[in-house]
């Protein structure tokens, strides 16, 4: 049944993205007004603020230089790291009460892997990839699949997730996978790892970490009512527009 499983899924393989070798400078023209109209923020806040106002507009647009989206997405790493040192627990805490819902992947820069093999390009992602979360049961679950024309599911991962408060870090299992919404079939983790891997929709080094006993992981970074940003256990960092109900399907590349 793996071999079926495994045959189908080439056509389903997305081309890998990486990080420019010179990205262009993050500059954000709102900061001025940010400074004069909110005094009360830190220099952290404000940054933090920065970072995500232009995320958003690359999650809506899709038109966002991909060395600015990259620049923020470090930016604002950098700041919620800070922001988590001051109190873990209410950091750790606002992001597992947004967390839940489906959240479209808009950016990845690719593992750390892929981008060396890729000669370091990044860009939009190209498919409608959605990874859907809910924590508000147990054991938590997460959701991770691609989907074509019509919103028509190509591939589908189902497992459970955990989420470690002192580290801000999401560790999951998938150990089951659907195609094309008909056909639902209960895998090992070594063989989810691999398909994850082949399909674009994982990175190699889950394979690695299921080898060893332990389980693939995002460090989060943030997560709002618009947009969310982690960097996956390979090394790469991604950014997710939430999905809002009614919203059509959105297939394929270009301004949304």
């Amino acid at each position: 049944m793996t071999r079926i499983v495994l045959s189908c899924l080439p056509l389903l393989s997305v081309a890998s993205v990486a990080a420019f070798s010179t990205p262009l400078p993050f500059i954000a023209s709102s900061s001025s007004a940010l400074l004069s109209s909110t005094p009360t923020l830190s220099e952290t806040d404000v940054e933090i603020e920065e970072a995500k106002e232009l995320l958003r507009r690359a999650a809506e647009t899709k038109l966002e230089n991909p060395d600015r989206i990259l620049n923020a997405l470090n930016s604002l790493e950098k700041n919620c790291k800070r922001k988590f040192k001051e109190d873990p627990a209410l950091f750790s805490k606002d992001i597992m009460d947004n967390i839940s819902g489906e959240w479209r992947l808009i950016f990845t820069t690719g593992t750390k892997e892929r981008q060396k093999k890729s000669g370091g390009r990044v860009n939009y992602f190209p498919l409608k990839a959605i990874q859907k979360f809910d924590a508000s049961v147990e054991p938590k679950t997460i959701e991770n699949g691609i989907y074509g024309p019509l919103d028509l599911p190509l591939v589908r991962f189902s497992g459970d997730f955990d989420f470690d408060e002192r580290k801000r870090k999401l560790e999951f299992d998938f150990d089951a996978i659907e195609i094309l919404g008909l056909l639902r079939i209960n895998l090992g983790r070594e063989q989810v790892a691999k398909i994850g891997a082949q399909t674009g929709l994982g990175s190699s080094n889950n394979e690695k970490l299921v080898e060893v006993g332990r389980r693939a992981f995002f460090d989060w970074i943030s997560a709002d009512d618009d947009i969310a940003t982690a960097r996956g256990g390979g090394g790469g960092l991604a950014l997710w527009k939430r999905v809002v109900e009614g919203e059509p399907p959105f297939y394929g590349e270009g301004p949304m």
